[in-house]
Formats: structure tokens, sequence, C-alpha cells
């Protein structure tokens, strides 16, 4: 069958087009000016590639930049890839217990507790940082990826998500493993987790980005080079009062950052939008 091209087909992909365009010429400039030297950054702003894409990137990797404001990259990348995974790990094993909880366990106030997880939405992180950072200050997690990541791995979003996920799970089949001398354990493991697979790759997409962007709370509890983040090295790098910012090594590190999530959501992208669209029961 053939099919026809209409006028607003074709206006339809020209929008999309350009879209894609206005999105990816940032990311192109940014990818254009760490090829190039300093003063061509600065003096020409060009938009085409330099000769110096080699030398920039050696320069950030090897820790070389330091000196002009901006911490090894190869470092700064560890600690965001272990704060992130810590947080998408922590958050979903909690929500996960969480909703299960909820949902699968009878105990008085059930629906309360769920509220009083629900309402924490309502809280941004701003008006409770100081009192964990003074908690996380008292038991000496400063400096820390313990610090960096426990008092993030709550995640009242991820809770709700699986509890209206799991309410969907037919009680007969909570029934016929109980019949079958399957304990709550047992049958968390061996149902619902089968079950939540999708749902849980589409969380991780969403909770790894997540923590891989934190900027204040890294801010808060890290003062030493060796534990900051990208996100804290790039803005650190912009803030030289003294010296002009090399924005040609600003941006060979941005674009190292930005790195680990598009992977993230290149390679999940599949599960991310099964997981969101369907679920499997």
């Amino acid at each position: 069958m053939v099919r026809n091209v209409t006028w607003r087909t074709w206006l339809m992909h020209a929008v999309l087009i350009f879209g894609t365009v206005i999105l990816a010429f940032p990311i192109y400039t940014a990818l254009v000016a760490s090829t190039h030297t300093v003063r061509a950054v600065i003096t020409e702003m060009p938009l085409w590639f330099g000769s110096q894409a080699w030398e920039n990137y050696i320069t950030v990797l090897s820790g070389g930049a330091s000196e002009v404001g901006i911490p090894p990259v190869g470092i700064m990348m560890f600690n965001s890839v272990v704060m992130a995974l810590g947080i998408t790990v922590g958050k979903l094993s909690v929500s996960l217990l969480a909703a299960y909880a909820v949902v699968f366990f009878r105990f008085p106030l059930r629906r309360v507790f769920f509220w009083m997880i629900f309402i924490t939405l309502m809280l941004p992180v701003e008006v409770r940082i100081m009192p964990t950072f003074e908690v996380v200050s008292d038991l000496g997690m400063l400096n820390s990826y313990s610090g960096l990541i426990l008092p993030l791995i709550a995640s009242a979003t991820a809770t709700f998500l699986f509890r209206q996920f799991y309410l969907t799970i037919p009680d007969e089949l909570f029934e016929a493993a109980r019949i079958d001398g399957a304990g709550p354990l047992r049958f968390f493991w061996d149902h619902i987790l089968p079950l939540s697979r999708t749902n849980m790759a589409a969380m991780f997409v969403i909770l790894f980005i997540y923590g891989w962007n934190q900027y204040l709370w890294p801010l808060l509890v890290t003062s030493d080079e060796s534990m900051y983040t990208v996100v804290m090295g790039l803005q650190r790098s912009t803030a030289m009062p003294d010296a002009i910012p090399h924005w040609n090594l600003i941006m060979s590190t941005a674009l190292l950052g930005l790195l680990p999530p598009v992977l993230v959501v290149v390679f999940m992208q599949r599960l991310f939008v099964k997981g969101l669209v369907e679920t499997e029961k």
C-alpha cells in the first residue's frame, strides 16, 4: 500500500527537525569550543572544529586542569557515578520495600503511614537541608560517600509509583503463593520483583539522572577537592575571580560529564519506555 505524504506530514517533520536543531546547537557549540584554545574561544567563538581537541581532553583527564580551577575529571566522574548509583539503588530498594509493606501487609494505620510518606513530596530539599546537614555533621559523614548518598535515598515519588503498580496485582496471586508455602520475602523475591522489572528500569533512569545532577547537597557536605562531583567542578571552574575561565577546558569537562547519563538513557531506552506505558502482569 502506498502512503500519501501530505503537507501536514512535511510540516510536522520540519517542526521536529527544527526543534532538534535548536536543542542540539548548544551541545554542538560546546563540542566545538572544546577543540580550540582559550584565546580562540574568548575572542572569536568559532563555529567549526579546531585542532586542540586531543590536548584539551588529555589535560582535563590527566589532572593538569586543576591549575586553572578544574579538579581532575576522572576523580569527579568517579564520585558522581558512585553518588548517582548509590542514590538510585538506595531509592529503589527503600521504595520497593515500603510500597510492598503498604500494599500487602495488614497493620494498623498503614494508610496513615503511606500518606505521611506521600506528604513529604510537598517539602522541597531546601526546607529540610539544614537539619539534614546537622545530622550528617554530627555523625561524622562529611566528605564521605555515605554523607553524599544516605540522606537522599528516601523517595516518596518512587514509593507512590510502585504502590500504584502493586495495587493492580491480583490478590489471588498472593493467596496462591501463600498456599504453596511462600513467605512474604519469598513472594517478594520470586513474584513482585520480576513483575516490577520494567517499572524499576524506568525509575532507574530517572533516579540516576536525579543523582547525577545533584549540586546543592554535595556543595554542603563536601569541602575536600577529592570528593567533588562533576557538577560541583563545573561550577567552581567558572567562578574564578582573579582569572579568565578556560572555557575550552570547561566545555571538555562538561561533555565528559554528559556521557554517563546519556549512555544510561541510550542503553535503557526500550525498558524505560516500556516501564512507562505498560505493565507486565
